[in-house]
């Protein structure tokens, strides 16, 4: 089976393209952990090996002969990934080359970037026109997709559920959008035959991929996640059977090929499941959503937000596949060899923990009137988790029993049409709806005898079946208003199972899967909350338990439960999850801003999906309108100003004038009461004199009139 090949002493080199990518990541993580030529070896002997070595000197093994990875990325600002040795910036094909010239492994990913194509193909052909100057033997390994072999004719057109297998791989035909695939895969085929001894090619044709945070699969995953449509859709009928592999052990047949050396030269790389598109998708709904589907027309597909064209003809390829060598020869100690249904809840904690999808679970506490709900509903959106409330749970409740009973009347006449094989579903259905109606029954007798409401038995047993219903499991849930009591806290949150607590542990056992990490108890005075009652509008108030009479009854019996010794907060610090206290009389503001502000500083960020593309918008939206509103407030207050320092400016001119005409007026009466005595003077002492003085110039003509006046009054001045 492989051919002969020197073995190792030092780890060799391997180039992968997109270290950054979903696939890329996961493989190259994968082939920097392992020691070249393992895959030689008997999984048996490595187990035993493993056994052999404490946990401690497993660690402290220093990782020598292990595979040297290095590449590129998909985005250049992008961080380098610890287990890549060097990150290459590539300026120009010249300088690829000579990095590529230093690997005695390239690996070329094209399952996820149809760009790659092209740059594959390039690598190839330059690396073969090398082949005169290698030294040792070089591998190169075109990671491809099944797509390649999507509009392939069936082995056998009697039989369809025969599978493909390795030996067909030159019947295969490509999907019309994955003809480049097959071009590549034909042409790097061919050029591994000109000297196999030096420069020796491979094609792995991958399953699609999941596993390690999703590939293809992912929008199933976050739409079961986010929970913000009913269903998670199923395009077409979902009949299809899609080829798949967990990621890592598609990395794992890498590793065997890279050791091998295996003689067949086109490998399929698929786990031994045999699933249709509904099985998957149906999969992924019931353990990381809510258990429902809808079937939506194809056509519709391509409206999905999300997906691309590439991930749509890939959910819609239709083959049967099995991979003889990977399962015969290969050395693989498989992460998911039954596929993904098999191991769905591995495969879910893989997906959170590589996501970074932690559930979040918050009660809310406090007086009737608080604000209880409406900062629930702040901290759902803002957390993107479940609001719990219970009289929401036991309608639900009460709805999904009924639903459950109601088949049971209108399909009386169609039993017995859905032939053989469905005896243990319809004997299964049947015990489901006996259950169904004997609860049905007792509540409907217990609120009878209740005056409407349920005892505390029910109600906690329909909160416990929602709190650990898989969206409250994964996302979390904001809890408003109940357990009220320390009785229901304990019946809600108490450990079932007693194994799993230490008997010697002080602290009551509970459920860490369903009790809440945060407790915030908001607090208010009677007179407070009174006020705030009394201010609602009549048509808020109508009809709620917020009219006098109601509310006031509940604040009593609310002060009453809490003034116990045992009360509901009681029972949290106990188990050691001591609340938070907020007075909200401190932080009031119409919109229970500051509130909202102040219990998400305590519990910290987000530990869900990031704001879709629609909520970015929205935010954006809102900022543009908030600046525009803050704009037009500006330039208004700044009109304001303008026109009241103009007012201003006016009035001080019109003031100013005022003042300055009566200085004038003053100033005008003040010389004409001085003028009066020289005027005087001038007549009695001066003008006589002048007079003559300016009749003798007439008469006598002199040549200097004003010399001659001024002679003339020097010498008959009388004081002279």
């Amino acid at each position: 089976m492989s051919e002969s090949a020197e073995e190792p002493l030092q780890g060799r080199r391997v180039f992968l393209n997109h270290l950054d990518s979903y696939c890329g990541r996961s493989i190259g993580e994968y082939l920097s952990t392992c020691v070249v030529g393992a895959s030689l070896e008997s999984i048996e002997d490595e187990e035993e090996e493993e056994e052999d070595n404490s946990a401690a000197e497993v660690s402290s093994r220093p990782k020598e002969g292990v595979y040297r990875i290095v590449g590129t990325l998909s985005k250049p600002e992008n961080t380098k990934p610890s287990f890549a040795e060097e990150i290459y910036s590539v300026s120009s094909r010249e300088e690829l080359l000579s990095h590529l010239l230093e690997c005695e492994i390239v690996l070329y990913n094209i399952t996820e970037d149809a760009n790659q194509i092209e740059e594959a193909i390039w690598a190839a052909s330059a690396l073969h026109m090398e082949i005169e100057h290698f030294t040792t033997q070089k591998l190169f390994i075109l990671v491809s997709t099944i797509m390649s072999w999507a509009k392939s004719k069936p082995p056998d057109p009697e039989d369809p559920e025969i599978a493909f297998t390795d030996e067909d791989y030159r019947r295969r035909r490509a999907h019309p959008n994955f003809t480049d695939h097959i071009n590549a895969e034909k042409l790097i085929l061919k050029l591994g035959k000109t000297n196999k001894h030096k420069f020796s090619t491979y094609i792995i044709a991958s399953g699609h991929q999941y596993g390690a945070g999703e590939g293809v699969l992912h929008y199933f995953f976050k739409r079961g996640w986010l929970s913000e449509t009913p269903a998670v859709p199923i395009f077409g009928d979902g009949s299809n059977f899609i080829p798949t592999i967990h990621v890592l052990d598609l990395a794992a047949v890498l590793q065997n090929v890279a050791d091998h050396r295996p003689k067949s030269r086109y490998i399929l790389a698929v786990d031994g499941s045999v699933h249709t598109l509904e099985e998957l998708v149906k999969c992924i709904s019931k353990n990381v959503g809510t258990g429902r589907t809808e079937k939506i027309p194809t056509e519709d597909a391509f409206l999905s937000k999300g997906l691309t064209q590439m991930h749509l003809d890939m959910l819609l390829v239709n083959l049967r596949m099995e991979s003889g060598l990977v399962k015969e020869s290969f050395n693989i100690k498989w992460v998911a060899q039954e596929g993904l249904v098999e191991n769905i809840e591995q495969i879910v904690k893989e997906y959170k923990q590589r996501r970074g999808l932690l559930s979040l679970k918050i009660f809310i506490h406090g007086p009737p009137g608080v604000g209880k709900s409406t900062i629930a509903e702040e901290l759902c959106k803002h957390y993107k988790l479940h609001h719990i409330k219970s009289k929401d749970v036991i309608s639900e409740a009460i709805a999904n029993l009924e639903e459950i009973v109601a088949p049971k009347e209108l399909d009386t006449d169609n039993v017995g049409e859905e032939g053989e094989g469905h005896d243990g579903e319809e004997e299964e259905r049947g015990e489901n709806v006996e259950e169904a109606q004997e609860l049905l029954d007792a509540i409907e007798e217990n609120m009878e005898q209740n005056a409407g409401q349920l005892d505390d038995e029910y109600i906690t047993k329909f909160m416990k079946d929602k709190l650990k219903s898989m969206p409250c499991r994964n996302q979390g849930y904001v809890l408003d208003g109940f357990p009220e009591t320390y009785e229901q806290a304990n019946g809600l949150f108490n450990l079932e199972s007693e194994d799993e607590q230490g008997a010697k542990s002080k602290i009551p056992k509970y459920d860490t899967l369903i009790t809440p990490e945060f407790v915030i108890s908001l607090t208010a005075s009677d007179e407070f909350l009174i006020n705030r009652i009394i201010s609602l509008p009549e048509s808020i108030v109508a009809g709620t338990h917020y009219t006098q009479d109601r509310f006031l009854q509940a604040l009593n019996v609310f002060r009453e439960l809490n003034t116990d010794d045992k009360t509901v907060l009681n029972y949290f610090d106990e188990i050691e999850i001591h609340p938070q206290f907020i007075d909200v009389a401190k932080l009031e503001d119409p919109e229970n801003r500051f509130i909202v502000k102040e219990i998400i500083k305590e519990i910290g960020e987000p530990r869900n999906y990031g704001l879709t593309d629609e909520e970015k918008a929205e935010l954006e939206r809102q900022a543009a309108e908030e600046r525009l509103v803050k704009e037009a407030q500006e330039k208004a207050e700044q009109e304001r100003k303008e026109a009241e320092e103009r007012a201003e400016r006016m009035a001080n001119w019109e003031e100013w004038n005022k003042h300055l005409e009566e200085v004038k007026r003053q100033e005008q009466e003040l010389l004409e009461a001085q003028s009066v005595p020289l005027r005087n003077y001038l007549m009695r002492n001066v003008m006589p004199m002048l007079m003559q003085g300016i009749n003798e110039c007439c008469r006598i003509r002199p040549d200097d009139p004003v010399d001659f006046l001024a002679e003339y009054l020097f010498k008959n001045s009388p004081d002279i």
